[in-house]
């Protein structure tokens, strides 16, 4: 039942948040008008299907590894460090801008571009002034070790001991 409630729960926040930030405002500011050259758009149509499936990677992830939702208001019971948290600490966020950046290139806006970037220095700023400070309190020094073996936002290969999975 615990499961159930963690999928329903994800599932909605997936519906919310990153469907109102790479969907409703991207669609907002442009109206889904605008073409790119054949190549940008190509390029944009595999950004934004890489980041479609990272984030649905991710977020099947909350439930199936850590019992719970990425929604703050219901979090993981475990700290969630495999599939692709082995490589990078937020490839959620990634994901999210790497559909922006792909809907930008597909439409060749620059406006999506600039909001791409401001996404980037909010996640950021909501990643280490709260994100992080609240994973220390909750998994302690699991969640240091985690940090001191895998970065933040540029993708490595994992250290032996998080390969397990």
């Amino acid at each position: 039942m615990r499961r159930l409630r963690a999928a329903a729960g994800t599932l909605l926040f997936l519906l919310i948040a990153p469907g109102v930030v790479a969907g409703a405002v991207p669609w907002l500011l442009t109206g889904w008008q605008g073409i790119g050259p054949v190549w940008l758009q190509a390029f944009g149509w595999v950004l934004l299907l890489v980041g479609a499936a990272v984030l649905l990677d991710a977020f099947a992830r909350f439930v199936i590894e850590g019992s719970g939702t990425p929604a703050p208001a219901a979090p993981t019971e475990r700290l969630v460090v495999g599939g692709l948290y082995r490589y990078v600490r937020n490839p959620m966020y990634l994901a999210v801008a790497a559909v922006i950046l792909g809907e930008a290139a597909v439409l060749g806006s620059w406006l999506l571009v600039g909001y791409a970037l401001l996404f980037g220095a909010t996640v950021w700023s909501f990643v280490h002034w709260y994100e992080e400070p609240a994973l220390r309190r909750q998994f302690g020094a699991a969640y240091e070790e985690y940090c001191a073996a895998v970065p933040g936002w540029w993708p490595r290969r994992p250290p032996e001991r998080l390969r397990a999975d």
